[in-house]
């Protein structure tokens, strides 16, 4: 005779329909008084068990309870139909392809529960001959983000993803910046150019600012100090006679207007060729009738897009005598970041300048010279040790 199973332990049977073992127990009460039953199934009765005290351990750790068939790919198409509020079209497009074409086809299968640190390893591994650095950082915070939120959504108990390493990836595009020369000569072709196009690539130069940030400039965000007011009013109640000029570098064409970060948002006071390209490029628009308070505008008075501004920076770029398609606009904010420190300008003033949250970026990835040679410890020890001989 079959032992009697002890109380709390549940029941356990047999399903001739689905051919399992069946393993239940009632594990409380709804508030209108009818059972709340966990149930659990296998080809044997240890493993329906087992998987009903997994059920059952969850259950008392306050975790609810996921489908057991809850996979990967159910976890990144949520994050990414419920995730990306707030972003841009293009952004969500990026972030879809990329799990259409890395994520979801390589690990989206697999069941999240058992998701391991030894899957993602192995699916990093197998991208490095394939990706960048950059993309593989990109997979990995979608793959990462999805099972954040899956957690926050009691779908798993922990996020295998975070403890993983991302690897090196194929190299990549070498970036860089412009030497003097190279720079004058762009200049100077600059300023033979279209009044748009000289207005963008001499303030892209000689300010530093992102290409996302001229590309929203406002006329009534470029100021000329008053003397006689002594305040900087917006050159569209002044005009551009005065002396002194600045821009407010306040917006850009993110989703929301906002510049990439808080500290991106700063005052720049415009150097002289700045202005007089803006003067020229304001007449024409004057003479054109045209309406628009944006700095820099299409024909239709609209934003230029990223490719439009590409477009037109290669071609001044390629009658310098380099090959544009090596060239992109942002690299034109490099070579400022690099033509300054190479003056002797400090890499705080810098940072500051370029809108940088602080100096690591700013050196690391934008200075591209390596001069000015530090001097300050061979000159201290020169002073300390210079006169000092053994008593």
């Amino acid at each position: 005779m079959t032992a009697r199973r002890s109380r709390g332990d549940g029941g356990l049977h047999w399903d001739e329909q689905r051919e399992r073992w069946i393993a239940s127990v009632t594990v409380g009460y709804t508030p209108a008084g009818k059972r709340i039953v966990k149930k659990a199934s296998g080809r044997s009765k240890t493993e329906a068990k087992d998987k009903l005290k997994e059920i059952i351990r969850d259950y008392d750790d306050g975790l609810a309870i996921a489908p057991a068939n809850y996979t990967v790919a159910d976890a990144v198409k949520y994050w990414l139909q419920h995730g990306l509020g707030g972003r841009s079209a293009t952004t969500v497009k990026m972030y879809t392809t990329y799990a259409d074409n890395h994520v979801i086809p390589a690990v989206g299968a697999r069941k999240l529960r058992d998701l391991s640190v030894e899957d993602v390893d192995r699916w990093l591994a197998s991208k490095t001959c394939e990706l960048s650095t950059r993309s593989l950082k990109l997979i990995h915070g979608i793959l990462n983000r999805s099972v954040k939120s899956a957690m926050r959504r009691d779908k798993v108990k922990r996020n295998v993803v975070d403890l993983c390493e991302i690897p090196e990836g194929r190299e990549g595009r070498t970036s860089k910046a412009l030497t003097l020369a190279q720079a004058g000569s762009i200049i100077a072709l600059a300023e033979q150019a279209n009044p748009h196009m000289r207005a963008y690539v001499v303030l892209s130069l000689l300010i530093g600012a992102r290409t996302e940030e001229l590309r929203a400039l406002l006329w009534s965000h470029v100021v000329a100090f008053d003397e006689e007011r002594k305040a900087w009013l917006p050159v569209t109640e002044t005009g551009l006679e005065n002396e002194q000029f600045a821009i407010y570098v306040w917006r850009s064409v993110r989703q929301k207007g906002d510049t990439k970060t808080v500290k991106s948002r700063r005052s720049l006071k415009l150097p002289r060729r700045c202005v007089d390209a803006l003067r020229i490029l304001r007449e024409e628009q004057e003479k054109a009738g045209a309406q628009a308070d944006l700095v820099f505008s299409t024909s239709k008075g609209t934003a230029m897009s990223a490719g439009n501004v590409r477009r037109d920076v290669r071609k001044i770029i390629e009658k310098a005598g380099l090959r544009g398609t090596d060239w992109t606009p942002r690299e034109i904010r490099r070579s400022f970041v690099s033509l300054l420190s190479d003056s002797g300008v400090p890499i705080e003033d810098i940072s500051r300048l370029v809108g940088h949250r602080n100096t690591v970026v700013t050196e690391t990835v934008y200075r591209k010279q390596i001069r000015p040679v530090l001097m300050q410890g061979a000159e201290a020890m020169d002073d300390i040790f210079g006169s000092w001989s053994p008593s």
